[in-house]
């Protein structure tokens, strides 16, 4: 399958974009901002916490998943070209 010039590009910047924006989710989510990520008392991670972690993770994974495609795009049409 081919992917055009501005597809490849796309799909690279939305794998950048989905890292940029996770790792500061998971920072926020680690420095516990809105009190719902660790129980006050116990310190122990809640359900909250976990959930999204997950969500940061997958997320992590398809965005690199996505940017490598991008990736593999942009670099055979420079080589075709």
């Amino acid at each position: 399958m081919k992917l055009s010039r501005p597809v490849s590009w796309f799909l690279l910047a939305f794998g950048v974009w989905s890292w940029v924006i996770w790792i500061t989710f998971v920072k926020n989510l680690w420095n516990n901002g809105s009190k719902l990520a660790f129980d006050e008392t116990s310190g122990d991670p809640t359900p909250y916490f976990w959930v999204h972690l997950t969500l940061a993770v997958v997320s992590f994974v398809l965005g690199t998943a996505v940017g490598v495609i991008g990736l593999r795009g942009v670099r055979a049409l420079r080589r075709k070209s």
